[in-house]
């Protein structure tokens, strides 16, 4: 899967993991478990394990735990129940090699990590969505409703630790949406509808509008979820070509990232190639597709994006195994394929060794502007 000084390199890379949740702070069951590794939730008489992503745990999270590769599923919840979860999350979170996490509190159906108890360094990523669900949750006028929000967003990403907002419009709604500003009459006759109804999810397509704008207004980083996620999704919504007319719009605002992106890595790779605002991951891609077809899924993304705009991330959530597998994955994927051109003398090793340092940690710290190397 790749050797050579490139593999060394980027095994000795602390990353920095850009868009990343906290993990479960309870003991799982094997059903809990493995509710956790699909993104499909849970199959009756079908386990998640005879899955690439419940392979792989058992292949490469195994041995961290004491157990042979390949150990069966219930050696591999047994003994992690041994161990308890608190040894669990900590094995896991050392194995990754992560020293920045940029972490979306935005969801949290469980009682999960705090940033802090990550480990390394921590930042926060404010989920709009959650700040809009909450303004409407304590009730707010519909005219009144545009300026509630603004102020709630301005004061959560003035918090101790705030680089980033994200959106999740691409379950809400996604991206064939109208891409211009709306005006502040149809805001208020969108919240009016949505208050009305009584819906704790705001899903309006002219509000989602309103939260991408107000990230605009806001000035942080937008991070965009596409494509992979779960069956809340409507897939064919969530391509990011969608995207074009409002990033058109915003040139020269914010920068724009584009969040694990399969099956629309290569749509994603041209919006970052023809953009400069934009910038992409294939993180939750790489864990679910395993170490082995990993590199088939960054090396489309990379056919055209500018090196200086590929970042890292795992979207580990709910296991701490994610965050081993996810900073795996993309080592060993991005090792290969750059030694690879190394060796075909396509590419210098003193370049190749350059674009894994930005990929792996320089270019979040340059668009995050946190500190280290720009």
């Amino acid at each position: 899967m790749g050797g050579g000084p490139v593999r060394e390199a980027l095994d000795a890379l602390e990353l920095v993991d850009h868009h990343c949740h906290g993990v479960v702070t309870a003991d799982l069951s094997r059903a809990r478990f493995e509710e956790l590794i699909t993104e499909g939730g849970s199959w009756p008489g079908i386990s998640s394990f005879d899955s690439p992503v419940g392979v792989a745990v058992r292949r490469h999270c195994a041995p961290l735990l004491d157990l042979p590769r390949h150990a069966s599923p219930d050696e591999y919840t047994a003994r992690r129940a041994r161990l308890g979860w608190r040894e669990v999350n900590r094995r896991f979170l050392a194995a990754a090699g992560t020293g920045v996490h940029c972490v979306d509190t935005g969801y949290a159906p469980d009682r999960l990590t705090t940033p802090a108890e990550l480990g390394g360094t921590a930042y926060e990523i404010v989920r709009l969505e959650s700040v809009a669900e909450a303004v409407a949750a304590r009730g707010v006028e519909p005219g009144e409703y545009a300026d509630v929000f603004r102020v709630a967003a301005l004061e959560a990403v003035r918090r101790p630790g705030v680089v980033g907002v994200k959106s999740v419009a691409a379950y809400r709604t996604g991206f064939d949406l109208d891409p211009a500003r709306p005006s502040d009459t149809e805001v208020t006759e969108a919240a009016r509808s949505w208050l009305a109804s009584g819906a704790a999810r705001l899903a309006d397509p002219v509000l989602v509008r309103h939260l991408l704008w107000t990230a605009v207004d806001l000035g942080l980083p937008l991070q965009l979820h596409v494509g992979l996620g779960d069956n809340d999704i409507r897939l064919h919504r969530s391509d990011p070509a969608l995207l074009t007319d409002w990033l058109h719009l915003t040139a020269g605002t914010i920068p724009v990232l584009l969040l694990h992106c399969w099956p629309y890595q290569r749509q994603a790779a041209y919006l970052a190639a023809v953009f400069e605002q934009v910038y992409l991951d294939v993180g939750l891609a790489l864990h679910h597709v395993g170490p082995v077809r990993a590199r088939s899924v960054l090396e489309e993304a990379l056919e055209v994006t500018p090196f200086r705009k590929l970042l890292y991330s795992s979207d580990a959530f709910g296991v701490a195994e994610f965050y081993h597998l996810g900073a795996l994955s993309f080592r060993r994927a991005l090792a290969g394929l750059l030694q690879d051109r190394v060796d075909a003398d396509e590419l210098d090793l003193s370049d190749a060794l350059r674009i894994a340092q930005w990929a792996g940690a320089h270019n979040a710290e340059r668009v995050y502007r946190l500190s280290g190397p720009s």
